[in-house]
């Protein structure tokens, strides 16, 4: 089975530290750096969530991805972020006649960092029979070929008054503690310890589309994702699931 996934990708960097005091002149933490965990993050954590179940896929992504980094300080007891760093990188826009072959699924994770156009991720999904989007952008007409829509509760607000029936009945929505909402049913996630919900979107999609693949219940496949989801928030870092 071929599978593709298309989108950007960064290197995602936890910088763990101690504190003992704070500074001097300003009210500020002095940090000390202990150690330091770095994986592929974005697009690539989709695909690497996707290998941990033994999926083989490829991806197209930005060139030089791992220039473009997420930083993110965090105290090495508590797991308390500090803040978190991005350095920006140029990301050339993809090129259609760059993606020649016609997958079995194609995963598109869009994070609006200029690298999918609207055009661009319109054409995938007319031109592939099963397409799961994961889009920053404001929805609307240009998704409306996708096969299934994952986004998160803050784009789906943001999208809300662009939504048409046709797209809503495609919208998986995420809500973090509070599971995820797809056909006006709410499918729950059972309480826990969140100790870091990066990447937590990244696995939720690949779990999303691992399960599919293997029930063609998309409503097994939500629980699924749900259930990995969960899993991935009680770890440190970004995990695999």
């Amino acid at each position: 089975m071929q599978v593709v996934v298309i989108g950007e990708s960064c290197l995602d960097e936890f910088v763990y530290c101690d504190v003992n005091r704070l500074a001097p002149d300003l009210p500020i933490p002095v940090l000390h750096e202990i150690r330091r965990v770095s994986n592929p993050g974005m697009a690539a954590n989709v695909r690497r969530n996707l290998e941990s179940r033994n999926r083989q896929c490829q991806i197209l992504t930005n060139a030089n991805w791992e220039v473009f980094k997420k930083t993110r300080y965090v105290h090495e007891r508590s797991n308390h972020h500090f803040l978190r760093v991005d350095t920006p990188s140029e990301i050339s826009p993809l090129k259609l006649n760059d993606f020649r072959m016609k997958a079995d699924v194609v995963i598109i994770s869009d994070y609006d960092k200029g690298f999918l156009t609207e055009d661009t991720i319109s054409s995938l999904c007319e031109n592939n029979d099963l397409v799961f989007l994961d889009s920053k952008k404001i929805l609307g007409p240009w998704a409306s070929s996708a096969t299934f829509i994952k986004i998160n509760d803050f784009e789906y607000q943001r999208s809300l008054p662009y939504l048409n029936d046709a797209l809503a009945k495609k919208v998986i929505r995420t809500r973090g503690e509070l599971g995820c909402d797809y056909l006006g049913v709410n499918y729950p996630v059972v309480k826990c310890e969140v100790k870091d919900a990066s990447g937590a979107g990244d696995s939720f999609l690949a779990a999303l589309v691992d399960e599919y693949l293997d029930s063609h219940d998309i409503l097994a496949s939500v629980i699924a994702a749900n259930n990995a989801a969960s899993r991935i928030v009680m770890t440190r870092g970004v995990g695999v699931i």
